[in-house]
C-alpha cells in the first residue's frame, strides 16, 4: 500500500521498495483506485512507483470523467513535462532509486514519450494507448511522433486497432519514427479490435478489450523489471 508524498509544490502516490523505480502518468482518470492498484503491483513486483497526479487531487474516485476532460483541455505540456521532471529528479536524488523509467496511458502514455525525448536518464518508455493525434489539439504543444526519435531509452508502445482517437496511419508514423532511432530498441503491441483505453478495468466487459490487457500487462512488468533491475 502506497502513501501520499509532496514533491515541491505537487502531491504523488509513491509506492517504495528499492532502486529500480517507475515513474507512472495516468490517463485520464488521475490517481484514481486503477492507477494506485498498478503502482501498488509494480512495488510488489520489486520496482519502487511514484504516480504523478496530472488534476491535482481530482481523479474518478471524486470526479466525472466530464471533469476531468475539461481540466486535461486546459493542461499545459511545458507545465506538465517540468512536473514529470521534478518527480523523475525525486526518484533519483531523494529516493536514490539507480534506474528509473517512464509508463503511461492514453494522455500519459503520450507524456512518457515526449518526456523519454527530453530525458535521457530514462531506463525505458512504456506507452499504453497514447494519444497522439496528428492533427494537434490546441493545448497539445508538442508533436509527439515528430519528438519521438529523440528517446534514447527501449520503448514498449501497445496500439488497439480499433482506436477511435488515434489511426492506424499514425500509430503507424509513430513506429516509424521509434524505428528510425539509431540507438534504444522498439517493442510493438498491436491488438486487432481493442479500444482505446482497453487496460481500463471498467472495459473489460468487452472480452477483445480484456483479453489483449491479459497479454499485454505481464509483458510490460517482464520488461520493466528487465531494463530497470
Amino acid at each position: 500500500m502506497g502513501v501520499t508524498v509532496t514533491v515541491g509544490d505537487q502531491d504523488a502516490y509513491l509506492a517504495r521498495v528499492g532502486r529500480a523505480g517507475m515513474l507512472l502518468l495516468p490517463m485520464i482518470t488521475g490517481i484514481g483506485e486503477q492507477i494506485r492498484d498498478w503502482a501498488d503491483e509494480l512495488a510488489a513486483a520489486g520496482i519502487t512507483a511514484l504516480v504523478w497526479d496530472p488534476f491535482k487531487g481530482k481523479s474518478l474516485d471524486n470526479s466525472t470523467r466530464e471533469e476531468l476532460s475539461e481540466l486535461l483541455a486546459d493542461m499545459d505540456d511545458d507545465q506538465a513535462l517540468a512536473e514529470q521532471q521534478a518527480l523523475l529528479d525525486y526518484l533519483f536524488d531523494d529516493l536514490g532509486c539507480n534506474k528509473v523509467g517512464a509508463i503511461g496511458w492514453c494522455l500519459g502514455g503520450r507524456f512518457s514519450l515526449l518526456l523519454g525525448a527530453r530525458d535521457q536518464r530514462l531506463a525505458n518508455v512504456v506507452a499504453f494507448h497514447p494519444t497522439i493525434p496528428s492533427n494537434l489539439p490546441p493545448h497539445h504543444t508538442y508533436d509527439t511522433t515528430t519528438d519521438a526519435p529523440g528517446i534514447t531509452a527501449p520503448v514498449l508502445v501497445s496500439y488497439p486497432s480499433a482506436d477511435t482517437l488515434v489511426s492506424n496511419a499514425e500509430f503507424e508514423a509513430l513506429q516509424t519514427a521509434l524505428q528510425s532511432r539509431p540507438t534504444g530498441a522498439t517493442f510493438t503491441h498491436y491488438f486487432p479490435g481493442a479500444l482505446h483505453g482497453y487496460t481500463d478495468k471498467s472495459r473489460h466487459d468487452n472480452p477483445v478489450n480484456a483479453a489483449a490487457f491479459r497479454l499485454a500487462w505481464p509483458q510490460a512488468l517482464a520488461f520493466m523489471k528487465a531494463t530497470t533491475t
